[in-house]
């Protein structure tokens, strides 16, 4: 009997014994993992603070452009009275020429203003501006908006369409500016920042990828070298900045590929800033 009590005595310490050993095991066995997931955690910390680095540093610099262009519309051939100029598709070559004779008159004309709006960084800290090309050319007014809210009438000093890029000049002598990058060292997969202002939203920040480089063929300019990204290039944004990693400027957004009847936002094209190098120099003050 003492036997028996005996080892039923020491059947519960056992099972306390074992138990605090599964326990400490379901404690100890999840831990490279916990540890596994803080550092993953802590990259993308960093990451975010980096991202939130290069915006604060570079936004500044980034500007707003409102282009007034008068633009004058003249009538169709439909719109015009009786005995306007002829209309092959729809009239008589004997009748005209026999029965409805009458003097020409002047075609009435139709201006209005048309305001479109875009985006421009600063390249030097005495205001010159570098921008989409089909934003200032042929623009009657453009008008520059700071960051921190000012104005400036900007003068176009040179525009080259083949590359659908303008260089602007405000005056103010104590501007932020952005550092231009070597283009030609940019490689694929690489992260990418754009700011600009999309639909009107001042300062908007994307961010990507380098998707492709050397695209061409897409029919927006004379001259295609363009820098792909998933980083989104909406209405508004042409004109601003593609930032690399360090905060220099990589290219200036100029559109997005917007097939008909697909929705897609992740491919834009951007205008690498070694092809442009020469055009800029051309344009700013000797």
């Amino acid at each position: 009997m003492q036997i028996i009590s005996s080892r039923q005595g020491k059947r519960p310490s056992q099972y306390r014994v074992i138990s605090a050993l599964l326990i400490l095991l379901l404690f100890i066995t999840p831990l490279p993992a916990l540890a596994e997931d803080g550092k993953a955690i802590d990259t993308l910390r960093q990451m975010s603070d980096a991202f939130k680095k290069i915006a604060k540093e570079a936004s500044p610099a980034v500007v707003g452009l409102k282009a007034e262009k008068t633009v004058i519309q003249y009538p169709t051939l439909r719109e015009y009275p009786f005995a306007q100029p002829f209309d092959p598709f729809e009239d008589d070559l004997f009748d005209w020429f026999f029965r409805r004779q009458a003097p020409r008159q002047r075609a009435p004309q139709r201006k209005y203003q048309q305001v479109a709006q875009g985006s421009g960084f600063i390249i030097s800290r005495d205001g010159y501006i570098l921008t989409s090309n089909h934003l200032a050319e042929n623009a009657d007014k453009i008008t520059v908006i700071l960051g921190d809210g000012r104005e400036f009438a900007a003068e176009t000093t040179g525009t080259d369409p083949d590359t659908d890029v303008a260089v602007l000049k405000i005056d103010d002598d104590n501007l932020p500016f952005l550092n231009l990058a070597n283009s030609d060292e940019l490689e694929v997969g690489e992260w990418v920042i754009a700011i600009g202002n999309p639909f009107g939203l001042s300062h908007t920040v994307t961010a990507g990828i380098v998707s492709a480089k050397g695209r061409s063929g897409i029919g927006l300019t004379a001259y295609e070298d363009f820098i792909q990204t998933d980083a989104a290039i909406n209405p508004g944004n042409s004109g601003g900045c593609l930032i690399i990693a360090n905060g220099n400027m990589i290219g200036i957004p100029t559109a997005g590929i917007d097939p008909p009847g697909y929705d897609i936002e992740d491919k834009g094209l951007a205008v690498p800033i070694n092809d442009i190098l020469s055009f800029v120099q051309k344009s700013l003050p000797k």
